[in-house]
């Protein structure tokens, strides 16, 4: 049976039908549709203002990739200059060949790159060297953890150094409805609460960040970076395959197999919670070691980073947190080395 004709230009044949609406479109019509939904998303939104100067978050992946890709074709109609900013998370033989691609991306599309690394920001720490000091504490599934928080704050200080006045990830709809099921699981209300809407305004002097892609779905991200026949890094994290997300993505099909809409009703579900008055977590304050925005005495990162350097990767997350004022020696990152396998967790 031919294809059906496209249903928007009524010219050329229909190369897919869309995931969630079924409607038959060629490959020129449904990029120029991702296009304006995505714009339609910053604008309606207010994400992004005019003059923004943002800092993408660049893994080379595909959420990254199609993100800059889809903010380079519409920065003259929304008045904003792009800066890829990516983050060299230290993981030996497989974070290189993300860092060609992302390399490649920027020299094609004329955007200036700056690449920041954990190993100078945060003394000598690089991921292979976290997974190798929480490999015998129980914590070796936590490196996602780790590595989250440590590339949240990565990235905010590329940001700063390139001027940028606004931060953007690509965080699709499937990612975000994944975060939801883990705070679910979890039972995370203060996660849930500030999970809603599209991005966070900056309070405390963070830069204000947004997710332009979260309302896409996985499988028209892909399909888009099919059609515009973009160039990225496609194998997953060496450390991926252990972390907690995976539980809940392989629930998350299941969900999506016997009700199509899970993934947005769960994405919309979490804009519209609301806490009630006694289970609001307090206002968060600064760091006492940094200054950055904090609900405890430490933030996340500094609080990461403490157990690490006492050599007690156990106080840095979850109830263990609660002993990081007890006082322990404190422990230099072990030396790089490649790992055996290759792979990239993309932004």
């Amino acid at each position: 049976m031919p294809a059906p004709q496209c249903a928007s230009c009524n010219k050329a044949r229909a190369a897919l039908r869309r995931p969630r609406s079924g409607q038959a479109l060629c490959g020129a019509c449904f990029c120029a549709t991702f296009e304006a939904e995505v714009l339609h998303t910053v604008v309606a939104g207010r994400l992004l203002p005019p003059g923004a100067v943002v800092a993408v978050g660049a893994s080379g992946g595909k959420d990254s990739t199609v993100l800059a890709h889809v903010l380079r074709e519409l920065a003259p109609r929304l008045d904003i200059s792009l800066h890829l900013v990516a983050v060299d998370e230290g993981i030996g033989g497989y974070r290189d060949a993300a860092l060609a691609a992302v390399r490649r991306q920027a020299a094609r599309w004329e955007l200036p790159l700056t690449v920041v690394a954990y190993a100078d920001l945060f003394g000598g720490w690089t991921m292979d060297a976290v997974a190798r000091s929480t490999a015998g504490s129980g914590r070796s599934r936590s490196c996602c953890t780790f590595c989250g928080v440590l590339r949240r704050r990565a990235l905010e200080e590329g940001a700063r150094l390139v001027g940028a006045t606004h931060v953007v990830t690509g965080h699709n709809a499937d990612d975000m409805a994944e975060t939801v099921l883990m705070n679910f699981l979890r039972g995370d209300a203060g996660r849930l609460a500030r999970g809603g809407g599209l991005g966070s305004p900056g309070e405390g002097g963070a830069l204000p960040r947004c997710r332009p892609l979260q309302l896409a779905s996985q499988k028209e991200v892909v399909l888009y970076a099919h059609f515009r026949r973009l160039d990225y890094f496609s194998e997953e994290c060496v450390y991926a395959p252990e972390a907690f997300r995976g539980h809940a993505r392989d629930l998350l099909k299941m969900l999506e197999a016997a009700r199509p809409s899970a993934v947005l009703d769960l994405v919309h579900s979490a804009e519209r919670l609301a806490l009630a008055p006694a289970a609001r977590p307090p206002p968060p304050g600064a760091c006492s070691r940094c200054g950055a925005l904090a609900s405890r005495a430490l933030c996340q990162a500094c609080a990461l980073l403490d157990g690490l350097n006492r050599g007690r990767p156990r106080l840095a997350i979850g109830k263990g947190r609660r002993g990081l004022d007890e006082e322990g020696p404190p422990r230099e990152p072990q030396p790089s080395r490649p790992p055996t396998s290759q792979p990239v967790p993309d932004f």
